[in-house]
């Protein structure tokens, strides 16, 4: 993923993934961030991501995301940035390398836009 890509024109793409489209923020899910905030989410994130996507090789690639139990989770899974192969599919990010630290803070700049963008819509 380009840190300068467009959030929207990535919206936009991931939008028309039958898959990725079908992931929302649930109300336990909003709920838990009005709790905690966004700052304690954002940390949360970052925790993710260091420990569970950005090693060359994560143990269980394919499976360490759950599909819910943390908002950032179904984010992940929305924003395609839920294990090394959809990265690699998705957003370019190679396989077998371990991901930056610029890298890592520009995929939890994206998955916080996405979050926040999930957290403001009514059902």
């Amino acid at each position: 993923m380009s840190a300068s890509e467009n959030y929207g024109s990535a919206f936009a793409r991931l939008a028309k993934s039958k898959f990725r489209s079908r992931f929302h923020l649930t109300e336990s899910d909003r709920k838990y961030i009005e709790k905690k905030g966004l700052e304690t989410i954002r940390r949360h994130c970052e925790d993710f991501i260091r420990t569970r996507l950005a090693p060359a090789n994560p143990p269980n690639d394919g499976k360490q995301t759950p599909m819910r139990g943390h908002p950032v989770f179904v984010a992940q899974h929305a924003t395609a940035t839920c294990c090394r192969n959809c990265l690699a599919r998705w957003w370019k990010v190679p396989r077998g390398v371990s991901i930056n630290l610029d890298r890592q803070r520009a995929i939890v700049d994206f998955l916080m836009a996405w979050i926040e963008r999930e957290s403001t819509v009514i059902e």
